[in-house]
C-alpha cells in the first residue's frame, strides 16, 4: 500500500512488504490523510517498484485517485513507458471532488487500457465497493496467452497488440488486454564490441 501527497509512503510497517491479512490493511487504509499536494507519478513509480519485490507471477496495481498531480518528480510520459512494461496490470478507481481543477480522468484510463486492467470512474462512494469486487472478480479470471510474432526484428521498439476473440452464437468478444509490447534489444555483436574497444583506445 502506497499513499502519497507531496511524497509517496509505504502504508504497512517496514517489515511487512505485502499482506493478505484484513487487519493489517484495515489499519493502513485508517491512516490515509488526504491532504498536501499530489504526487500521483511518483507514487506510481514507488509502486511499480516495489511490485517487483512481490513473489506472485500475477501482479495488480489499483491506483484510487483523481488522476490529477501538481507535485511529481516524475513526467506521465516517463511513467506511462514504465506501465508498458510486461509485469503489471493496473485497475483505476477515480473519486472526483466536484470542485477540483486538478482532476484527470483521462489519466486514469490511459493507465487501465495500457495494461489491460480498466477504469472504474463511480459517480457516488457507494458505488466504490461494487467496482473493487469487480476487480476481484476480474484477477480470478484473467488468462494468459502468448505468441510468436512475425516481426522478429530485435529494435527495442514498442509494438501494439491487438486481441479478438468470437464464440459461436455470442458474436464478438470484448476482451481487455495490454496494448502492446516492447521488443528485445538486439545484444551487440562481438565484432561491433571490438570495433568499439578499439575506437576508445
Amino acid at each position: 500500500m502506497v499513499n502519497f501527497n507531496e511524497k509517496a509512503s509505504f502504508g504497512l510497517p517496514g517489515n511487512i512488504a505485502f499482506t493478505d491479512q484484513v487487519a493489517q490493511l484495515q489499519l493502513a487504509l485508517s491512516r490515509v490523510a488526504a491532504d498536501g499536494e499530489t504526487a500521483l507519478y511518483d507514487a506510481i513509480a514507488v509502486a511499480l517498484e516495489h511490485l517487483k519485490k512481490g513473489n506472485r507471477d500475477k501482479k495488480v496495481l489499483i491506483v484510487v485517485s483523481d488522476g490529477g498531480d501538481n507535485a511529481s518528480k516524475h513526467t506521465l510520459a516517463e511513467i506511462m513507458a514504465l506501465v508498458r512494461q510486461p509485469g503489471v496490470i493496473i485497475y483505476t478507481i477515480g473519486i472526483f471532488d466536484d470542485q477540483d481543477a486538478d482532476r484527470n480522468p483521462g489519466v486514469l484510463k490511459r493507465l487501465a487500457n495500457d495494461t489491460g486492467g480498466e477504469a472504474f470512474l463511480p459517480e457516488s462512494l457507494k458505488d466504490v465497493a461494487p467496482a473493487c469486487e469487480q476487480i476481484a472478480r476480474d484477477i480470478r479470471n484473467q488468462y494468459t496467452i502468448a505468441y510468436v510474432p512475425t516481426n522478429r526484428k530485435r529494435d527495442g521498439s514498442y509494438r501494439r497488440v491487438q486481441v479478438k476473440a468470437s464464440a459461436p452464437g455470442r458474436g464478438r468478444l470484448s476482451v481487455r488486454t495490454r496494448a502492446g509490447y516492447f521488443a528485445p534489444s538486439a545484444l551487440p555483436s562481438a565484432a561491433a564490441k571490438a570495433t568499439d574497444h578499439d575506437a576508445h583506445n
